[in-house]
């Protein structure tokens, strides 16, 4: 993955801040969701969350287009000094997360539509199937599905420890710059 190279400022841009919180937000609710939901008897609440969870892939994956293309075409804050190692785990660690925005909602919206239930996104906009019904595919990807989602889930925690190791053990500020501006 080509980025646009580090600038001097120490602190990301309002927009990649908002998107990184918000998608952050989502994920984590997505996720709590597909949970709880893939747990209950079929009723319409069953249904309604099943909805809810499609609505918010959507949106996720529309929302990691555009914070991927904000990535590609604005300067990153420079890098936080760091071990060699560390820098080359956050990388890996970034460009999988990436990797993920984009691959758990679309297995998600094809394994919608090879189980033959139209993602219709907030209600109002169908959208395409692309694949064809098929109840073995849709197991198939109904599975690799989840198996992305924890794989996400792992990745976040990940994400989310090494944020705070840099907070309260390195005490070096890398944190401030993902965090939301008090002026």
């Amino acid at each position: 993955m080509v980025f646009a190279r580090p600038s001097s400022s120490t602190r990301y841009t309002g927009l990649a801040i908002a998107l990184h919180w918000l998608l952050a937000l989502m994920i984590v609710c997505a996720f709590g969701v597909g949970l709880y939901m893939s747990d209950l008897p079929v009723s319409p609440t069953r249904l309604k969350l099943y909805n809810w969870h499609k609505w918010a892939g959507v949106t996720i994956l529309a929302l990691s287009g555009l914070r991927l293309l904000w990535r590609l075409t604005h300067q990153p804050p420079a890098d936080v000094p760091m071990p060699a190692w560390q820098a080359r785990a956050a990388h890996l660690t970034h460009g999988l997360l990436y990797t993920l925005f984009f691959a758990t909602p679309l297995l998600g919206w094809a394994y919608s539509s090879a189980a033959g239930f139209p993602v219709v996104w907030l209600g109002v906009l169908p959208l395409p199937d692309f694949v064809p019904v098929d109840k073995a595919l849709a197991e198939t990807l109904k599975q690799m599905h989840g198996i992305l989602a924890w794989g996400m889930a792992a990745l976040v925690v990940l994400h989310v420890a090494g944020a705070l190791k840099h907070q309260f053990v390195d005490r070096d500020g890398l944190l401030a710059r993902m965090r939301p501006s008090r002026s």
